[in-house]
């Protein structure tokens, strides 16, 4: 495997994909083209509009920037894809998609065989064994909600731990990562905004400069540092 899979695309007080530059010039480097997946759609934008914003996005690279939804095939675009990007958005639909299109398998068979991958928001979503952690509105009923698998455990996105001094009475997100795991054996990690996973092979390691939380069924959760290598 050969991903990145990233909490966000974008952070507090900079551009689309801009705090992911240096790796993702490392990432896509030997890439002249890129498969970019729009079907989360953020706020609702077509499929040309948030390529186009992709596009800008990856601008600082050489490579191409095509969005599966221009292609006749798009099994065969995943299949004969130099490099995939997956953006954020709804996860639900995004998940809804994938399996309407029957595009999940493909997606995680050519991920497995290391074709660069890039994962944002929902983007990395998908990675786990299913999408139960996303924090999305679920505007749409997928067929399924199993998804990639490429990773072992779940991810849950735009992780926030509960500030003590809000008047906030809803539940926190360890909460409802917890009752997630009361009905389901899954690890999940809470992945801040501005952190990331690097998954060579079957090393994967959290990077940037935040912790991340580690929740496993009927255990307390573990803070991690950045560098730590995941059990998996």
């Amino acid at each position: 495997m050969n991903a990145i899979i990233a909490s966000t695309s974008t952070i507090h007080g900079s551009g689309y994909l801009e705090y992911l530059k240096p790796v993702l010039k490392e990432h896509f480097k030997y890439a002249k083209s890129i498969l970019f997946i729009p079907y989360a759609r953020p706020s609702g934008l077509t499929h040309d509009e948030y390529t186009a914003k992709a596009k800008e996005g990856l601008s600082f690279l050489k490579a191409e920037v095509k969005g599966i939804h221009t292609f006749e095939d798009p099994m065969q675009a995943i299949k004969s894809a130099e490099a995939i990007f997956v953006g954020g958005g709804n996860t639900f639909l995004l998940v809804k998609t994938l399996h309407d299109l029957k595009l999940m398998q493909v997606l995680r068979e050519v991920i497995l065989k290391s074709t660069p991958y890039l994962g944002t928001s929902a983007g990395s979503n998908i990675c786990g064994p299913n999408m139960q952690t996303t924090n999305d509105m679920p505007i749409v009923l997928p067929a399924s909600f199993e998804t990639l698998g490429v990773i072992p455990f779940n991810i849950n996105a735009h992780y926030i731990e509960e500030d003590p001094n809000s008047r906030h009475k809803g539940e926190s997100r360890r909460t409802r990562i917890k009752e997630f795991q009361n009905l389901n054996r899954i690890n999940v990690l809470g992945l801040k905004e501005g952190s990331w996973l690097e998954a060579r092979g079957d090393k994967i390691t959290l990077k940037g400069d935040l912790d991340a939380v580690w929740f496993e069924p009927l255990e307390n959760p573990k803070v991690l540092k950045p560098e730590t290598i995941l059990e998996c």
